[in-house]
């Protein structure tokens, strides 16, 4: 029995295998239909989720399962106490497959190490979010048709962006990747993970508060949402919220061929006026996110289609 908690986990090979997998699926979705006939999704999402509780629930139903759960911590035992241990255990009678949602970083793998079947971290504080990374790499996959020699800017909340974070160590595998982290001093990317990774691995990289000073080298932008659920400080929040918001006019200096992306929600760091520029891929993105999990609950099942 085999869990994802952290993108890492999984080799460049069997990422590969699930973007071939995920293509099949967008191919031919008949073929997957029943795929998962008489399996259970539990979805235990402890914080607020659209598109990731959806996009499981939407997976699972495509490959003709089923789903329960909950959509938030107070319409659970949580809200009596009961741990995040115990609550996988009894969850584990019910269902064959979990995928877990949780404000604390690490509870994930704490409930891995304590169920009796896969569980999928679906986001853990400001540590790991490796499904999103997964939708990412589809869409890098399909908009570009290769991981190597790009540069990639990341810009925005950088420090506790989960998703920067994960994109970052799974891009880290590959020839010839750069990265240029366009932050507000306050957001900046975690030091750790700049030694642990970029500099261990003698990633280029780049760091500016200027987002159009890099504009013109990016192969893909990965925009981010200030979260102001991240902050203790709700003046702090309001200070850095507008630091950076994408406009037609920051795209000018842009490459035609850049694309756009967002893990979503956004609140205003993309004008709508840039949803129509053929360069944005964040709805495409989440659509990706649905078949990316279909594989994965496909190969954590152990399911052949």
């Amino acid at each position: 029995m085999r869990s994802l908690i952290n993108i890492l986990e999984l080799s460049a090979e069997e990422i590969a295998g699930l973007i071939a997998t995920a293509e099949d699926i967008i191919a031919d979705p008949k073929k997957y239909a029943e795929a998962c006939h008489g399996k259970k999704l539990a979805t235990l999402f402890f914080e607020p989720s659209t598109r990731t509780r959806l996009s499981f629930e939407a997976a699972m139903y495509e490959l003709g399962g089923q789903v329960l759960g909950f959509s938030e911590a107070a319409s659970s035992s949580a809200a009596k106490g009961e741990s995040v241990s115990d609550t996988v255990k009894v969850v584990s009678c019910y269902a064959d497959i979990i995928a877990m949602r949780h404000p604390k970083e690490g509870a994930p793998l704490v409930a891995s190490m304590k169920a009796d079947v896969p569980v999928i971290n679906a986001g853990d504080g400001g540590h790991n979010h490796p499904t999103q990374t997964l939708a990412d790499l589809l869409t890098i996959w399909r908009e570009k048709g290769r991981f190597e020699n790009l540069t990639i800017g990341l810009c925005g909340d950088l420090k506790f962006g989960r998703t920067v974070h994960s994109l970052i160590a799974a891009m880290s595998r590959y020839e010839n990747v750069k990265f240029a982290l366009v932050s507000p001093e306050e957001l900046k990317l975690p030091s750790y993970i700049k030694k642990d990774i970029l500099q261990r691995k003698g990633i280029p990289y780049t760091q500016t508060t200027d987002l159009e000073s890099v504009m013109p080298e990016l192969d893909v932008l990965y925009m981010t949402r200030v979260q102001r659920e991240r902050f203790f400080n709700e003046d702090e929040y309001v200070r850095l919220k507008d630091s950076y918001i994408l406009t037609p006019e920051k795209l000018k200096t842009a490459k035609e061929s850049l694309s756009i992306l967002h893990p979503l929600p956004r609140v205003n760091e993309i004008s709508v006026a840039i949803d129509d520029d053929p360069r944005a891929c964040y709805f495409k993105q989440a659509l990706n996110g649905k078949y990316m999990r279909m594989a994965l609950i496909l190969k954590l099942l152990g399911v052949k289609v």
